[in-house]
């Protein structure tokens, strides 16, 4: 079943038998925030007509944040864009950006739809990646307001923080921090 056919996580975490709970997304260091990327960001919040499609949105806000987080991460992770994954005819879809361990193989405001689709997408990490105690984040985001979560050992925890743009350091933060917890799996 592609992604887009599921209507809501419920979907998905029922389909499954994933187990829901709710936590808040703790933020462990502190990084400064790239001059640059606030600059960046306060020209396109002022200046450009952002909110006009999911396109835009995931071009001109989602995509510098995740790019600039990345960055540090360049030798370890992989960041794509609008990449195909597919597990099988059920478990397959074209996330927005998905962030994953290096190999040599080398929205509109939708939280709700957000959410179905990337809880399954990240089951479907799992599955390719063989293993379901692997911990996958997953972030849902309309450019302005960023949601987290996590899938491990079957159990899906949504973390009820939100993490909002105009507050750029802890965005970035928070942001780092999940990268950094990537790492420390490999």
């Amino acid at each position: 079943m592609p992604f887009t056919q599921f209507k809501s996580l419920g979907d998905v975490l029922k389909t499954y038998n994933i187990k829901y709970i709710e936590d808040n997304f703790k933020i462990q260091s502190q990084i400064k925030v790239p001059k640059h990327l606030v600059t960046d960001l306060n020209f396109t919040l002022k200046n450009i007509a952002y909110d006009v499609s999911e396109a835009s949105i995931c071009e001109n806000l989602i995509y510098p944040i995740l790019r600039s987080v990345w960055m540090p991460y360049v030798d370890i992770f992989s960041l794509w864009s609008h990449k195909p994954i597919e597990y099988d005819t059920f478990l397959s879809g074209i996330p927005d950006y998905l962030i994953s361990k290096r190999s040599d193989l080398g929205k509109k405001d939708d939280f709700a739809g957000g959410w179905s689709q990337c809880g399954v997408e990240m089951y479907a990490m799992q599955k390719i990646n063989k293993n379901l105690e692997l911990t996958i984040y997953g972030i849902v985001s309309n450019g302005e307001t960023w949601e987290f979560a996590q899938l491990s050992n079957e159990q899906f925890c949504f973390y009820t923080n939100r993490f909002d743009i105009n507050d750029l350091k802890k965005l970035y933060n928070a942001l780092s921090n999940v990268m950094q917890l990537c790492k420390n799996q490999f």
